[in-house]
């Protein structure tokens, strides 16, 4: 009796790891309506499992699925009060609710959303992803909903506590959303000085991009080039050179790199390359040219309506 308890034990442990890997290894794939069907089946008879109801709620959230996520998050937070980390995926579930219903209703949310992100703050001095939270959420609310620049920085502060790149990155956005490029621009090349990350120099290319300044973004994405050999980079130069109608002979070589060194880690299908190097060849007035690529763009992604539409101006040369 007692061997067949131990071996039952011993399997039920087993199935719960196996069932929970498989959960997380779905939800890395992407296949995330099988892992939330892994872990109904799982929960069902091992409902207290937090993280199993983690990985439910996490799995429903990358579906979108706003109220169930918060179900789940919500049931986290109220056994398990003092973790920081439920109280900033609740919050983060009930934010992107917000974002998805009427300004009426969202109204009703935000103070729940601010709260919960207040009080994983608080509870974590070192939870990077709370900070970054409310400095996101105090910018973009209205002050008259509590909205603060002020309150921004504070938080911003205390991401360069923790982390240089994220404050600099932090300040960068604050300055750019309160219309003070010249700051905004100084905390995103701090941010690439110290931690020169794709994602400092994508932040700086963005800025210059609103900023109508694409000869700047050109020469961001040309060091970021050179530092990083990220053929992905070929494809932005490229692009920008294809919207803004500037240094297109730039722009043809580097999109031509990027289709020649392509691979699927690189992120940009193949065809918006062609799309972008037939937006060089119209502006270059190669009617030719330009219908011979538009036409593989189309070809490959059938679809995608800007593709049409830029053969009808193409076509219209």
């Amino acid at each position: 009796m007692k061997q067949f308890l131990w071996i039952f034990f011993v399997s039920s442990v087993c199935f719960a790891q196996t069932s929970k890997e498989k959960a997380k290894t779905y939800l890395a794939e992407k296949n995330f309506i099988k892992a939330q069907q892994e872990m109904l089946t799982y929960l069902a008879s091992n409902a207290d499992d937090k993280e199993a109801i983690e990985l439910l709620g996490d799995a429903y959230g990358h579906q979108k699925k706003w109220d169930k996520a918060i179900e789940q998050y919500e049931k986290l937070k109220e056994t398990y009060p003092n973790n920081a980390n439920y109280h900033y995926k609740y919050g983060g579930a009930l934010g992107m609710k917000a974002l998805s219903t009427s300004k009426l209703k969202a109204l009703t949310i935000i103070g729940d959303v601010k709260s919960s992100f207040l009080k994983a703050a608080e509870l974590d001095p070192k939870h990077i992803d709370a900070r970054w939270a409310l400095v996101e959420l105090y910018v973009s609310l209205p002050g008259i909903v509590g909205g603060s620049n002020s309150k921004a920085l504070k938080y911003a502060d205390e991401l360069q506590n923790l982390s240089k790149v994220d404050g600099y990155l932090a300040k960068g956005y604050v300055y750019e959303y309160d219309d003070e490029p010249e700051l905004a621009e100084k905390y995103y090349k701090l941010a690439i000085k110290v931690g020169g990350s794709v994602t400092c120099y994508e932040k700086l290319t963005t800025f210059y991009e609103t900023q109508d300044k694409p000869n700047e973004a050109i020469g961001n994405l040309e060091e970021a080039q050179q530092k990083l050999q990220r053929n992905a980079m070929h494809y932005q130069i490229g692009k920008v050179c294809a919207d803004y109608n500037l240094q297109l002979d730039k722009g043809e070589k580097c999109l031509k790199a990027y289709l020649a060194n392509h691979s699927a880690k690189d992120g940009v299908p193949k065809e918006w390359a062609y799309y972008r190097l037939a937006q060089i060849y119209k502006h270059q007035n190669k009617k030719t040219e330009a219908l011979k690529w538009i036409d593989k763009a189309i070809t490959g992604l059938p679809k995608i309506e800007v593709f049409k539409d830029e053969k009808e101006a193409i076509e219209g040369l």
